[in-house]
């Protein structure tokens, strides 16, 4: 209860105030990274860059660095390694979804078409290898592609199952341990290497970045069967027949009877709004939402837990403000 009154209402401003040097010049040199002498590409690089998001992985980046050590060129690389890769994700992501819009603007592939759009996602991720390559980033290049590795095999473990509906809840947190988590690992560990090149320590805050990326996702499926406006419609997951922790709780505990209605409903009638509300108000009835908050303050908690071995320092504050920031959020 304490930390929770601690944390509550402190904005990205805040968190962001112990980094505010480090965050600036970090900001002039990923532009700079992104740049381009094709007019094509330097056009589309400076829309990308004007409707950048919240920046939530290079804060990781930059926290994890400085609650360790003294933050230094090899955290500037891996803060712009883990931003390319991220925003190359998403690129590659709205070709995937056929999705239009990214953030309310629209996405590349909405103004420049789907070829443009995955060569566009191709020349981030070759600028972030490229950037590790030429500092000779070896280790922070690895975790990295450790990340990329589980992403590409979380997305397809989920288009695989999300065909057969068969998914269990250890096949579900396989699925976003690799398509989530493993970004937030790989910030907050090469954040910790950056500064210390201690490989246990390294390892420790890949565990605590995979902890709060776990959390992170829960809270992500837990709005599309909430009630709360979060600015898009309930029942995205279920549209797409994406099988999250809480449909997958009460298909565990539903009659033979309800689970096959239920599955149904996914498979055959997830486009029919009448139908994906009575889902929804099942889900919550049954408890599936209050079983996934549970598990999502848990892996919270268990990311906390490994902070409070760090030295006290306004740092480590700021990071786990940051932790409350991302899991609590409110869409």
């Amino acid at each position: 209860m304490e930390t929770q009154t601690i944390y509550q209402n402190v904005s990205l401003k805040d968190i962001k105030l112990p980094i505010q040097t480090e965050l600036q010049e970090f900001e002039k040199l990923f532009k700079q990274s992104v740049s381009s002498k094709v007019p094509l590409l330097d056009k589309i690089m400076y829309y990308i860059v004007q409707r950048k998001g919240k920046q939530v992985r290079p804060l990781f980046v930059f926290l994890t660095a400085k609650a360790l050590g003294e933050v230094n060129e090899s955290t500037h690389v891996a803060a712009s390694l883990i931003e390319l890769l991220h925003t190359a994700s998403l690129v590659h992501d709205d070709v995937v979804d056929d999705a239009y819009q990214r953030r309310g603007f629209f996405s590349v592939n909405a103004l420049w078409k789907n070829k443009i759009a995955v060569l566009v996602g191709d020349y981030l991720f070759s600028k972030g290898m490229l950037i590790a390559l030429d500092k000779e980033e070896y280790r922070i290049l690895q975790i990295f592609s450790r990340a990329v590795k589980a992403m590409s095999e979380g997305e397809l473990l989920q288009f695989e199952k999300s065909r057969r509906l068969d998914i269990d809840e250890a096949t579900y947190f396989d699925i976003i341990k690799g398509k989530t988590a493993s970004l937030i690992a790989a910030a907050c560990s090469t954040g910790a290497y950056s500064t210390t090149k201690d490989d246990a320590l390294t390892q420790k805050m890949w565990d605590f970045g995979e902890k709060v990326g776990l959390a992170y996702q829960i809270k992500d499926d837990l709005f599309d069967y909430g009630s709360a406006d979060i600015g898009k419609p309930r029942g995205i997951d279920i549209k797409e027949k994406k099988m999250t922790l809480p449909l997958i709780h009460v298909l565990s505990k539903a009659s033979s009877g309800d689970r096959r209605r239920l599955i149904r409903t996914v498979k055959k009638h997830n486009t029919n709004p009448k139908k994906v509300a009575e889902l929804i108000d099942y889900v919550q009835l049954h408890g599936g939402m209050q079983y996934a908050e549970d598990k999502m303050n848990q892996y919270k908690a268990e990311a906390q837990t490994i902070l409070d071995e760090l030295p006290s320092s306004d740092v480590k504050q700021a990071l786990q403000q940051l932790v409350s920031f991302v899991v609590d959020r409110k869409k």
